[in-house]
């Protein structure tokens, strides 16, 4: 009885001692309603998420805690929470829309840092305000002009060629991964669905820590991973539409499921859309592109999947794998006249959308890309670890391109367009390390490329009669040299705290690049032969070609504190001439006694080797976010010897030996209290050239216009609302070739339900009648075709749209 009152009595005190401790509460907004999903932090990690009551229930250790709830880039306060053995603690949080997270972004260092410890011009843009922009319609391109301020306004098509930031080309990432190549194709934004998109950092300006191509800036592009304990997902579904005709709609559907425990997480997802037609504001359908292509009647498909798993505390992996297929799935499409009348004398008013369009290419874009990270702490002497391998194969196909060819029997009008794949392979590796004073980050980059083209040449009766609708493959020839490309790189970067509030930066980035030619026929010759004309062709020589750079940055940040950073930078960033664009025409004769087209003279790897084309940046810049006011401003310069062009006879890249100069002022201000907001962003910025030793402006094909966004936001218990609007200012070239002001507006209205929220938004409210700015630089760049109503694409008019999601 005694050894069993014992037991008895130490089984109650082991109850005791075991019993666990618990933290419970509920998380309200700053209207008091109850917030679900909203994360519990504990001492700087998240414990939990608040359930659809606003409810958490934690159980913890005995001892003393910081504690504080977030949500949607939002804070409450910490409050400090001390636990004795067996308590039971209730607290309640309420997260303030003017207490904002300091955003963390890797696309400044490749290493997560706060905004507030970069000596830079960053903007991250979360899923609340990506969501608030697609689920009222806003495509990808657009967004981005909107809610970057040194990004210009993009094309409504599938290209993003001539969107630039700061006045030159971007770099575009997934994940880190570099989607621009060695063939420059302005295809990066017609890359994901906004529905897998997490958030977007931006850096602008000239950078080389991730290589070349950075020249106005990096857009990284996070993919959406399981954020939440358990099983979930969401279903979305959405339509948009100009109200003009029948066929002026597009719908899309999007599924997620997800799921997160202690140790593994992932999360699989598609999305589809299909669209119709587009409409202008005076009630016309909109041309097809021709050029670089467009969206009207595409179907996307994007698949992505992704998965974690932390093997330990200190190491963790992971892995993610896309399928991306956007490509033209209709019958509609541009007539250019009986017998391509329009296009052989240059009639526009023989123009024409009509249905029977047929082709054995259809324009698209098809992309496979697979990553796998691993990144550890701790080790080689507590130093952090970030490996990641990648991999990315894409086809991009063109749309039939009209064009002349002479024969033996004269010159003749036809029909072709091209395909060209890309394969990429790399390895990237960084080490990083801290002390009380000093930060080091040095690594390694390894890179593989391949790139190959072809052209489908088509049925010259078929095209001619069908008015260039019918194009059936005859031909398949070589467009572009196959080049092949091995980049290797090494950088170091370091920072050293002069005193608290004063950090010096430098950094060095090192890299060879080789690149391998193959002997390439004239595309046209390819295609006299073909059709007869001429037996045969002599190649234009390959080769390889071997660049080195050596790149450098600066610069000083002034932190009093995280409210408020000052910053003077001096960075680098390069440029690669496309070799597929800049070798590979000659100029050539047919040989009467051979009837061999032989080569006169041509431009090859030999002769001319590829070099980088560098670009120098002076950066003066201020940051705040204080009490409900966030805001960023910088004054930049950037300066270059030497200027790519295109020959508007061939699209031929030519590098030209001239002094190119961008000067601007890229700026946001906004202000927030009790859900209210407002605020505005510019880009004020100046391009020239240096001509006999007097600066000109940019011809605007290349050049940036300035631009203003402005935008006013109420969010009030299950609403929300938000009014922006977007100016295009006016921008003349010497040549008085001009872009035209306009300005658009948008409306978006929100309403959270009890299961789901609903979106309702009108893009181009007051349905303004503007030409795209790609309009106009696509008129100037094929302005040889003398055909300017072929290149004319007016701005979609006013669209409405409609979106439901549930989240489970």
């Amino acid at each position: 009885m005694k050894k069993s009152y014992l037991i008895a009595c130490g089984l109650f005190l082991l109850a005791g001692y075991v019993q666990a401790q618990t933290l419970k509460g509920t998380v309200y907004n700053a209207s008091g309603e109850k917030i679900k999903g909203a994360s519990i932090l504990i001492s700087g990690k998240t414990l939990g998420q608040s359930d659809e009551n606003g409810a958490f229930s934690i159980k913890l250790n005995p001892g003393s805690y910081q504690v504080k709830t977030s949500y949607l880039n939002k804070q409450s306060r910490v409050s400090e929470v001390y636990l004795q053995q067996g308590d039971l603690r209730e607290l309640d949080f309420t997260i303030d829309a003017s207490n904002q997270l300091e955003d963390v972004v890797v696309v400044a260092s490749r290493k997560p840092v706060s905004i507030s410890d970069i000596a830079g011009t960053v903007w991250v843009f979360n899923r609340e305000q990506i969501e608030q922009q697609a689920k009222n319609g806003v495509p990808l391109k657009e967004m981005l002009a909107i809610l970057a301020p040194g990004m210009d306004i993009g094309p409504q098509g599938r290209t993003n060629y001539g969107q630039n930031m700061r006045g030159r080309a971007a770099l575009v990432m997934i994940d880190g991964v570099s989607l621009n190549s060695i063939r420059s194709i302005s295809r990066q934004l017609d890359a994901i669905d906004p529905f897998n998109i997490e958030r977007i950092e931006i850096l602008s300006g000239a950078s080389s820590i991730y290589g070349g191509n950075a020249t106005g800036g990096i857009i990284n592009i996070i993919t959406r991973r399981a954020n939440k304990d358990g099983l979930g997902g969401t279903s979305e579904i959405g339509v948009r539409a100009g109200l003009r005709h029948s066929n002026d709609h597009d719908y899309r559907l999007a599924q997620s499921l997800q799921g997160r425990g202690e140790k593994l997480e992932g999360r699989l997802a598609v999305a589809y859309q299909q669209n119709g037609a587009t409409y202008g504001a005076d009630n016309e359908q909109i041309f097809t592109d021709i050029t670089q292509t467009d969206l009207q009647y595409n179907r996307s498909v994007d698949l992505l999947g992704t998965a974690g798993y932390q093997i330990h505390p200190n190491h963790k992996i992971t892995v993610s794998g896309q399928y991306y297929n956007s490509k033209f799935n209709g019958k509609r499409s541009l007539f250019l006249g009986d017998n391509l009348s329009a296009f052989t004398t240059g009639k526009g008013e023989l123009l024409e959308m009509r249905d029977g369009f047929k082709s054995t290419v259809n324009p698209g874009t098809v992309r496979l890309m697979g990553t796998a990270n691993y990144h550890s702490s701790q080790l080689l002497g507590g130093q952090d670890l970030y490996v990641q391998v990648a991999a990315r194969s894409e086809k991009l196909d063109f749309y039939p391109f009209p064009g002349t060819l002479r024969l033996a029997t004269g010159v003749t009008p036809y029909m072709s367009s091209s395909r060209q794949n890309t394969y990429y392979t790399g390895l990237k590796a960084l080490l990083s390390k801290s002390w009380d004073k000093v930060n080091i980050t040095y690594g390694l980059d390894v890179d593989f490329e391949k790139f190959e083209a072809t052209q489908n040449v088509y049925d010259i009766t078929k095209s001619f009669e069908s008015g260039g609708l019918v194009n059936e493959t005859i031909y398949t020839l070589g467009r572009y040299p196959t080049n092949r490309s091995t980049s290797i790189a090494g950088y170091f970067q370091g920072e050293y705290s002069i005193i608290d509030m004063l950090k010096l930066t430098a950094g060095l980035r090192y890299q060879n690049t080789d690149i391998t030619v193959k002997d390439f026929v004239g595309s046209v010759q390819q295609t006299q032969v073909a059709f007869g004309y001429g037996n045969s062709a002599s190649a234009i020589p390959g080769g390889k070609s071997s660049y080195d750079m050596t790149l450098v940055n600066a610069g000083l940040l002034l932190k009093p504190n995280s409210n408020h950073q000052a910053w003077f930078t001096y960075s680098e960033g390069v440029a690669l001439a496309d070799p597929a664009k800049f070798y590979g025409y000659g100029t050539y004769s047919l040989n009467a006694t051979t009837n061999n087209w032989d080569i006169t003279s041509s431009l090859n790897v030999k002769d001319s080797p590829l070099q980088g084309i560098k670009t120098n940046q002076f950066e003066l810049g201020y940051r705040i976010n204080y009490a409900g006011i966030k805001g960023q401003v910088s004054g930049f310069i950037s300066k270059s010897d030497k200027v790519m062009s295109v020959d508007r006879t061939n699209f031929q890249v030519v590098v030209n030996e001239q002094n190119l100069r961008n000067t601007g002022i890229e700026a946001e201000l906004s202000y927030t209290h009790d859900g209210f907001y407002i605020g505005a962003s510019a880009l004020l910025i100046r391009s020239e050239v240096e001509v006999e030793n007097d600066w000109k402006k940019q011809e605007v094909y290349n050049a940036s216009p300035s631009k203003l966004v402005a935008y006013t936001g109420y969010n009030i218990k299950n609403w929300n609302f938000r009014f922006q609007s977007l100016q295009n200012m006016k921008l003349k070239d010497e040549l008085n070739n001009e872009i035209k002001a306009y300005n658009t507006s948008d409306l978006f209205v929100g309403y959270k339900l009890p299961y789901g929220k609903v979106n309702v938004g009108v893009q181009n409210l007051f349905n303004t009648t503007y030409q795209t700015i790609w309009s106009k630089r696509s008129q100037i760049l094929y302005s040889t075709y003398k055909l300017d109503d072929l290149f004319y694409y007016q701005g979609r008019g006013r669209t409405f749209s409609i979106n439901y999601t549930f989240d489970f």
